[in-house]
């Protein structure tokens, strides 16, 4: 099963806006119906419509996780249109845990996640995008924007190992010379060392 469809119109609208900004689109992201989609490097606000961009072009109806306040009366309704899954940051299980039952109650669900976790230049990725996949066992692509040579879209696909290290090793070789809007932003692609 095939994860659902963007709108015609949304999926030409998002054609048109790369065309018009002289974008190129690679890579697909259709055959799996359960994945996680990196989104990176996260350097500026405009990587949410370059992202909307990319989705809606090539036909992937993306969700992702913001805390659970931002879908109160008014504005809730509009984030859930928009893919939005809240999480209870108050909740005994954690995000990650929550997210894998999400996965698990649904047929089709993409999950589109920024491991920086801000636009800011960060250390460290955050992890839960590795966890999630991992405990949902659904592969993680490696969605990306590259400002300078405007490209973007889906590179390869991981199905993560259990073995964090090497698998962020592919995911960093991969990211390595991706330019951000903000290039100065973007820091190094790693994970925090595990304390002993």
């Amino acid at each position: 099963m095939a994860p659902p469809k963007i709108n015609p119109i949304l999926h030409w609208s998002g054609r048109a806006f790369l065309w018009l900004v002289g974008w190129r689109l690679v890579g697909d992201a259709r055959q799996y119906p359960k994945s996680v989609i990196i989104a990176a490097p996260h350097t500026s606000n405009w990587d949410f419509v370059y992202g909307v961009a990319i989705a809606y072009s090539l036909n992937i109806k993306f969700h992702f996780v913001a805390k659970d306040s931002l879908f109160r009366w008014p504005v809730g309704y509009v984030f859930r249109k928009m893919g939005g899954i809240p999480v209870n940051r108050h909740e005994r299980k954690n995000a990650v845990h929550q997210m894998v039952d999400i996965f698990n109650e649904r047929e089709t669900l993409v999950l589109a996640i920024a491991p920086e976790g801000t636009r800011r230049r960060v250390d460290y990725w955050k992890t839960g995008f590795y966890y999630i996949a991992l405990e949902a066992q659904v592969p993680i692509l490696l969605g990306f924007f590259d400002y300078e040579r405007k490209v973007g879209g889906i590179g390869p696909h991981l199905f993560p190992t259990g073995d964090i290290e090497a698998d962020m090793q592919r995911i960093h070789d991969f990211y390595k010379d991706k330019k951000g809007k903000n290039p100065e932003s973007f820091g190094t692609i790693q994970i925090r060392p595990a304390s002993h």
